[in-house]
């Protein structure tokens, strides 16, 4: 995967007379990627204080930010780089990274990266309602799936780490999309019927009392290995 090298420059910007990380952006965007695409990204700063300043950590608060470099002390007046990678395998759609530097401290600093991720694959239905559950019973839903150029045929998989709980079944059809909220067969655009299935949801990740219930289903992309869409579950506990 092509990596894309984006730069954030923080400038000098006095705030205390301890030590202080200044930021040039509160908000900077990335623009846009594909989901499964990964893009290094490069942060600058400056230490505007007068005493140095000693990070403990670095990271993203969201999912897809790896890979993190950082200096363990920046000296009065030094400039300082953080070097990340931010991944998109989960994301789709508007995304929001806050990325934190923590000192030991702990105080912390923030930066927010802001992008458009472009799905591999559309989904009719993306919500899934599984009712007022009791542990052990079946559900059985059904939705579309089709690529965004609407010319592509779509490869989708259940993500073997649900297998033990959910089966997936990916017929071929033609879709019929010129009404988004009313998907139909019968048209011209490729796409998969998805019937996903249970003969059991686990209530085992749930916290003690939780009355809702919330699971989200990961597949995976056969034209990209990147890509990991996922479906999310709700319901309520008998």
């Amino acid at each position: 995967m092509k990596k894309i090298i984006f730069t954030l420059l923080f400038l000098l910007a006095p705030v205390f007379a301890a030590g202080q990380l200044s930021f040039s952006k509160e908000v900077y965007s990335f623009g846009k990627m594909l989901q499964g695409e990964t893009r290094h990204i490069i942060l600058e700063g400056k230490n505007s204080g007068e005493s140095p300043v000693e990070l403990e950590t670095a990271m993203t608060q969201g999912v897809g930010g790896k890979n993190f470099k950082f200096p363990k002390k920046i000296l009065p007046g030094k400039s300082f780089k953080i070097e990340f990678d931010i991944s998109s395998e989960y994301a789709e759609g508007l995304v929001t990274h806050t990325v934190i530097l923590v000192t030991k401290e702990g105080k912390t600093f923030t930066a927010t990266l802001e992008g458009e991720v472009e799905p591999e694959l559309l989904f009719s239905e993306k919500l899934l309602d599984a009712g007022y559950y009791a542990p052990g019973e079946k559900r059985e839903w059904e939705f579309y799936v089709w690529k965004p150029d609407g010319k592509s045929k779509p490869e989708l998989k259940l993500a073997k780490e649900f297998a033990s709980e959910f089966k997936a079944k990916f017929t071929p059809v033609f879709l019929n999309i010129e009404k988004i909220d009313e998907i139909k067969e019968g048209g011209k655009v490729p796409g998969l019927k998805v019937k996903l299935s249970t003969k059991g949801i686990s209530k085992e990740n749930s916290l003690p009392g939780q009355k809702s219930l919330r699971r989200i289903v990961t597949f995976e992309s056969k034209g990209n290995k990147n890509a990991k869409p996922e479906i999310l579950i709700i319901g309520y506990w008998k």
